[in-house]
């Protein structure tokens, strides 16, 4: 299935590991043109790499240069850029964005992915870690989705994918701060929707269950044993590959998405039902 997003300019924050950078690979991979930011300079070159190598492999298969979609910008032939941004610095952002745009175009994709705020119970934390979580988990995806908007909606077309958690569906033991906090973030997207519907640009939130990911992994003592203990409460039998997580980012990244807004997208094989 072609998504329609070859030359279209997809931002994607907090993209140094893990679902970030599973979601800039399966963007690159669809010929999209990509920039990532990230917070660790080693990693985000290792990030960068991995992308890279995605959309090299997408113009050997399309015979070079990429024909861009319609709307979009140059065709597919740059290296993927990486800049050292924190989400939270909000006029780091706006730069970033403005910079992005000016060398690239669009944006086209904004994907806002950040870490999550530390685990343990509700009452284990005092109100500056409920500030630091709510600076982490909603307003800086605010920030990141307001340093773009504007461009979505001038051009007419856009998608706004906002990553959260399944906690927004089912809260988790051991995991206060991110059950209190990252529902705003659905609620916030919601309310965009008749705002921004009328201009063509699309949001949803993402909501990933378990992922083999570094995060996850480095929880656990034996993680191997953990992962084993985690997938046997999911459905579909085993913890997610983030390049599942990538797929359904990029399926919703395009043209064949025009008519989901607003939705929460669970991807968790069904550990949440």
């Amino acid at each position: 299935m072609d998504l329609g997003i070859a030359g279209r300019v997809a931002l994607v924050s907090g993209a140094t590991s893990g679902l970030g950078r599973a979601v800039a690979t399966a963007l690159a991979a669809e010929g999209a043109r990509v920039a990532i930011c990230g917070r660790d300079e080693a990693r985000l070159a290792a990030a960068a790499e991995q992308v890279n190598d995605a959309a090299a492999a997408y113009r050997a298969r399309s015979g070079g240069a990429a024909r861009p979609a319609a709307g979009a910008g140059r065709p597919v032939r740059d290296p993927v850029r990486a800049d050292r941004v924190d989400l939270r610095d909000h006029d780091a952002v706006r730069r970033w964005v403005d910079t992005v745009a000016t060398d690239l175009g669009g944006p086209d994709i904004v994907v806002s992915n950040a870490g999550g705020p530390p685990a343990g119970p509700v009452t284990a934390f005092d109100l500056a870690a409920y500030r630091d979580a709510v600076e982490l988990c909603l307003l800086a995806h605010i920030g990141f989705v307001q340093a773009t908007l504007p461009r979505l909606r001038a051009a007419g077309w856009g998608r706004i994918l906002l990553v959260a958690s399944e906690t927004v569906r089912r809260p988790r033991p051991q995991y206060g701060l991110s059950n209190t906090v990252r529902p705003g973030l659905v609620g916030y997207a919601k309310s965009l929707v008749p705002e921004i519907g009328p201009d063509g640009v699309t949001i949803n939130v993402l909501a990933p269950g378990y992922h083999r990911t570094p995060a996850l992994t480095r929880q656990f003592d034996d993680p191997a044993a953990s992962l084993a203990r985690i997938a046997a409460g999911v459905p579909v039998g085993r913890v997610g590959d983030p390049a599942d997580f990538g797929a359904t980012a990029a399926f919703l990244a395009g043209n064949q998405a025009a008519f989901i807004t607003g939705s929460t997208i669970l991807v968790d094989g069904g550990a949440s039902l």
